[in-house]
Parts: structure tokens; C-alpha cells; sequence
């Protein structure tokens, strides 16, 4: 097993039995509210694990380097930071999808810029957000975003 799956599931046990000493009413509130959030989330993570299958299934890891390898470039960055900006899926369930890409031999620059675009646009949210913020700040918003993720990316791949 895994040496940080093992830290992270020791503090998590530790708190909840400090949450239990403290307040034991609070802590099985806690954990109800936990338990509706995962079965909430349980279909998401479903149809991401199918996209996962799917995609490497009927994309061969060939595909996937040629698209957003090493040899794609800045194109391929920018593409994937697309597919990142228009996805509305959880950050923490996009993870695995990274990771299968990383193993189908996506570069760490496109990965990068699918996580942070991922978590930095709202292309689905956009229309709350022009309500909020008016069109131009919601538009100036995202643009700014996205350079700032794809600059992002571009940093992390250099250095790692």
C-alpha cells in the first residue's frame, strides 16, 4: 500500500475520533452530511471512471502523445487547456483522468493545463457569472484565466 494513501487515512481517522471526543453529536452530524456528499458525487465518479475506460480503450497511447505529448507543443497545451475549461467535473475526480492521460503519454505541461484550467474557468458557470460580475469583468475573467493556467502549465513543464 501506498506510504501517503496510509498518512492520509491515519489523520482522517485521528480526526474523526478527536471529532467524537469533542462533540460526539457534531461528529455523527458530520458524518452524515459526509455520507450524502459521497452518494451525491458517486455517479460522477461512475461516468468518469467509464470516461477514463473509454478513453483508453479506443484512444491508443500513440493518439494520445501525438495530441498533447511532448511533440505537440504549445498547440497541443492550449487544446487540452480547452478540454480542461469546458469539462465541469470536480477537480478531485479529474485527477485520475490526469493520471491516465500522464500513463497514454500526455506531457506534464498538457496535464498541468487541464488541471488548472479545469479549476480556474467556469465556462458553465459563465452566465451566473455575467449576471454577477456584467459580461465584460466575466469574459476578462476566463480570457485571463486561461493564459494565466496556460502560463501555468508551461512554468510547471519546464521545471518538472
Amino acid at each position: 500500500m501506498n506510504i501517503t494513501v496510509i498518512i492520509i487515512n491515519s489523520i482522517a481517522i485521528i480526526g474523526l475520533i478527536i471529532a467524537f471526543i469533542v462533540s460526539k453529536e457534531k461528529a455523527i452530524k458530520s458524518l452524515k452530511i459526509a455520507s450524502k456528499s459521497f452518494f451525491k458525487m458517486l455517479p460522477m465518479i461512475f461516468i468518469i471512471i467509464l470516461a477514463i475506460g473509454l478513453l483508453l480503450g479506443f484512444v491508443p497511447p500513440d493518439q494520445i502523445s501525438r495530441f498533447v505529448g511532448e511533440q505537440s507543443g504549445i498547440g497541443g497545451v492550449v487544446l487540452i487547456g480547452i478540454v480542461g475549461a469546458l469539462m465541469h467535473i470536480p477537480a478531485l475526480i479529474s485527477f485520475p483522468l490526469a493520471a491516465s492521460l500522464l500513463e497514454g503519454g500526455a506531457s506534464i505541461t498538457a496535464v498541468a493545463a487541464f488541471i488548472t484550467t479545469l479549476t480556474m474557468i467556469g465556462t458553465i458557470t459563465l452566465p451566473l457569472e455575467i449576471k454577477e460580475l456584467g459580461k465584460k469583468m466575466a469574459l476578462l475573467r476566463n480570457g485571463l484565466s486561461f493564459v494565466i493556467a496556460i502560463i501555468i502549465a508551461l512554468i510547471m513543464g519546464a521545471i518538472l
